[in-house]
């Protein structure tokens, strides 16, 4: 996708452009949209748990009960 020295200087134009006093907002707002984000995806949780991915595989492949014969 991209390399190295192209996000160089996409941040170096950024830079320019908005200066160095607004990236801190910038970076602010953009870390409050992935937690919003992430808190819609997920509901309050940050991340899914394990036992949470466990519980939802077992609710698909419920074990089959045995009947002795």
């Amino acid at each position: 996708m991209f390399g190295t020295g192209e996000i160089l200087v996409i941040l170096f134009v950024v830079l320019i452009l908005f200066g160095g006093k607004k990236l801190p907002e910038f970076a602010q707002s953009l870390g409050k949209g992935i937690r919003e984000f992430k808190k819609a995806c997920y509901g309050e949780d940050s991340t899914p748990t394990q036992k949470s991915k466990v519980e939802d595989v077992v609710e698909i492949y419920p074990a089959e009960k045995k009947e002795d014969k």
